[in-house]
């Protein structure tokens, strides 16, 4: 039950109507009040020209396109994503009633005709869940605080649909399909965003036209995949592409691995296990599930031998590699490019408590950055689900994880003192020697039991009296606390890890 209309919107569509023109809230945002979810975009559809449109909001308006869309910018009411946290204003979308044309590349319409009736215009649309208008018939809300009644114009069953949680297409989907190929694509999205299921006739028609994904360009495919990737069912969204015949013209790289089994590690094939990884992974991070998938992308061509002891020596190498391909080819940023591309090269990084020491953890730390560690375990995480294994943390990445914060832990180092030994010489007028670091020891052990010494001006003059005591007392001084505040610190974070 659609609960409530946002003031902006209610206050554009009285603009319009009081202009003499008809308008209504259209498309997703009516199947997301439906559904009784906050929707993330607002469209409007109106007989008014884009020229009219202009007229009606001077100042608030812009038209930067050939499809009959304004921008209408109003007081911010939209809670989204961060992308919009620096505009001033929101923006609604309010787009003349148009019939498309004939898509002769399957990409997009040949050209654009405007009609004359909303009926027109909702039958160019996708999906019978997005082929919905809402008329507001606002008896006093902005005045009496009355509530605003609703009338849900609904020609094609999208009601019905997404009450039984259908994507079903308006009319033929062969020609929805034929009209613009992204809208397969668009239906594995809402399936695994929506937790819909696609229509049988739908989904028919996808497999039989799974070719034309190739007339669509690459950027507009890949916001549609990264959106899957971000879903709440992402595994499911990228096997019903495999399901539809649509991944192997958009990533044939991951399809390679159908069919293809592993060794005593694993109990699923390649590609399933690639999925199970995504499914299992623990980060909503677009970069750590995108590695999760292909984590193991070069498995196939590194197989070496058949059966429990099959060899994939330096697939976390080569699949770096593939990867960048992959994603460069989808036209994915460079920032997201190498972070994947670092997380699938370290994923077989090795670590066992009884071998590994602190200089190890240091190393991989300054290998792949201690702001990408988080993202390599959880990836790890995926893995080892995605493998089968009941167990997601088992002690060795517990104790990893506790050897990480232990090892990059700053609070009982003199780096963090404001002041450092070239400091000591000058302001002492001392020469290189024990004595510097046995002061600095001293400092750090003051600091350690009260961070607000740590001030420049306090340190210099705590450390000329201490430059009055002889090394062996200064040493003692210093010794008893620091190795008193590391035994504390360290059981602190063994505890927080359940490591011994």
């Amino acid at each position: 039950m659609i609960k409530k209309i946002p003031k902006p919107a209610i206050e554009v569509l009285e603009k319009i109507e009081k202009a003499g023109f008809e308008a209504y809230v259209v498309g997703g945002c009516v199947r997301d009040l439906i559904m009784e979810k906050e929707p993330r975009d607002w469209d409007i559809t109106t007989n008014a020209k884009p020229e009219e449109v202009l007229k009606i909001f001077p100042g608030d308006s812009f038209y930067e396109n050939k499809f009959g869309t304004v921008g209408v910018k109003v007081e911010k009411f939209i809670d989204s994503d961060t992308l919009r946290d620096d505009r001033e204003k929101d923006v609604i979308e309010v787009t003349t009633f148009r019939i498309e044309s004939k898509y002769s590349d399957r990409r997009r319409p040949d050209k654009v005709k405007f009609a004359k009736t909303l009926e027109e215009d909702l039958s160019r649309r996708d999906f019978t869940m997005n082929a919905l208008a809402l008329k507001i018939s606002n008896d006093g809300q902005k005045t009496s605080g009355k509530k605003s009644k609703f009338k849900i114009v609904d020609l094609y069953g999208g009601e019905k649909d997404i009450k039984n949680k259908i994507i079903k297409t308006v009319g033929d989907p062969n020609e929805r399909f034929d009209e613009d190929a992204l809208r397969m694509m668009r239906a594995i999205r809402f399936h695994a965003e929506l937790g819909f299921e696609i229509e049988k006739k739908t989904l028919e028609a996808i497999k039989k036209n799974s070719k034309w994904i190739g007339h669509i360009a690459m950027e507009r495919i890949k916001d549609e995949f990264a959106k899957i990737i971000l879903s709440d069912n992402p595994a499911d969204g990228v096997d019903m592409m495999h399901k539809a015949g649509i991944l192997q013209y958009v990533i044939p790289e991951l399809e390679r691995g159908v069919g293809v089994s592993q060794n005593r590690h694993h109990i699923y094939t390649i590609y399933k296990h690639s999925i199970m990884a995504l499914r299992k992974c623990p980060s909503k991070k677009l970069e750590v599930r995108l590695a999760a998938l292909f984590h193991d992308i070069a498995k196939p061509q590194t197989k070496r031998g058949e059966g429990e002891f099959a060899t994939f020596y330096n697939h976390d190498h080569v699949g770096a590699r593939v990867v960048e391909k992959i994603l460069t080819r989808l036209k994915f940023s460079n920032d997201v490019i190498q972070k994947v591309k670092l997380l699938v090269d370290n994923h077989m990084f090795y670590y066992n408590p009884d071998e590994v020491g602190e200089a190890s953890v240091r190393r991989l730390i300054k290998k792949v950055g201690l702001e990408n560690v988080k993202d390599l375990i959880d990836l790890r995480i995926a893995d080892r689900l995605g493998s089968g294994t009941p167990k997601a943390k088992p002690y060795k990445l517990r104790h990893l994880e506790y050897m990480i914060e232990k090892v990059s832990h700053d609070a009982i180092s003199v780096k963090m003192l404001k002041i450092n030994g070239n400091d000591l010489m000058k302001g002492l007028g001392i020469k290189p020697g024990p004595k510097i670091g046995a002061i600095l020891d001293v400092l750090l052990a003051e600091v350690i039991e009260d961070a607000s010494k740590n001030d420049r001006e306090y340190l210099l003059a705590r450390a000329k009296e201490l430059n009055t005591e002889d090394l062996v007392k200064l040493r003692t001084m210093a010794k008893e606390k620091i190795e008193e505040k590391k035994e504390e610190e360290d059981k602190e974070i063994k505890g927080k890890h359940w490591v011994k």
